[in-house]
């Protein structure tokens, strides 16, 4: 995710989907300045969008993808849903030529992992839980198995989450866990996590918790934890956003069922975009947890 202060140099155009109050609509296509790409795919981010949804009128969304022609890489940058933008902008990240745009989506989600366990002291992936099982997850246990984790616990409520289909993973309810020596909440609900780290364990915090959220010191303290922040856009070195972008790249192609992708992730056209919105607190929600918006012909 980029941030708004990013977003204010407007390096790209009005977005296709607003939200606000509850329900999100389209706003037609807006005409690019010279030099800009098309955005043909967003994706989505089930718990931003949520929260989103729950304010004031704003534009929707922080990552479509867009490329200059056939020849070339899809290019990712975080501006909104469906928006043309210039492919210099701040955060902007090419992938490798061939690749389809829901395994390069997977890939900016695995992406965020990648460079938040960079952060992670001793990292030791012996005794791994990750709590959560949306997209944001998922591309974190993709990052443990790259690593080297074969044994990773996925804390989720969701019977017969895709999640369990990625290598390594067990999927267990948050009662049957236990406790983990690094504990990853990979869905912005740090307590949750806190309960299951070990004592003198890691607690890695991927997911964007709630305004207001707190873990109490004393806990930490009890616990002798090391707590890391894994905000994407934590100080990293100069070139390390597309290095590490490129990284996962190559080791989905390298080593991922192309079929896993079918499982993952769901493309929805543009147009239907309300109504998807709609769905994402609700038990009709897609089972995928990689959700595109399909801009081609809106």
């Amino acid at each position: 995710m980029i941030s708004e202060e990013k977003f204010a140099a407007r390096r790209y155009t009005a977005a296709r989907i607003r939200v606000g109050a509850g329900r999100a609509r389209l706003v037609a296509r807006a005409v690019p300045d010279p030099g800009m790409v098309a955005g043909r795919f967003s994706v989505l981010s089930p718990g931003t969008e949520r929260r989103h949804l729950a304010g004031t009128d704003r534009e929707a969304g922080y990552m479509t993808l867009g490329r200059a022609g056939e020849a070339a890489g899809w290019v990712l940058a975080p501006v909104p849903h469906g928006a043309a933008f210039d492919p210099a902008c701040p955060g902007a990240v090419t992938a490798p030529l061939g690749m389809d745009p829901g395994m390069v989506a997977l890939a900016r989600f695995q992406q965020m992992a990648c460079l938040g366990l960079d952060r992670v002291p001793s990292e030791d992936l012996s005794d791994v839980v990750v709590v959560g099982s949306g997209p944001v997850a998922l591309g974190c246990v993709l990052e443990l198995s790259r690593r080297g984790a074969t044994n990773i616990r996925v804390v989720t409520a969701r019977r017969h989450a895709p999640i369990g289909r990625a290598p390594g993973v067990i999927c267990v309810p948050s009662e049957g866990a236990g406790h983990g020596r690094l504990v990853i909440d990979a869905a912005g609900v740090p307590a949750s996590a806190a309960a299951l780290t070990a004592p003198g364990g890691i607690l890695g915090l991927l997911g964007t918790p709630a305004a207001g959220d707190a873990l109490g010191a004393l806990q930490v303290h009890r616990g002798g934890w090391a707590v890391v922040g894994m905000h994407e856009l934590a100080p990293a070195a100069e070139g390390a956003y597309q290095d590490a972008f490129t990284t996962v790249c190559r080791w989905l192609s390298g080593h991922l069922d192309p079929t896993l992708a079918t499982v993952w992730c769901r493309t929805v056209p543009g147009g239907k975009a309300p109504e998807l919105f709609a769905l994402l607190d609700s038990p009709g929600r897609p089972a995928e947890p990689v959700l595109l918006l399909d801009w081609g012909t809106v």
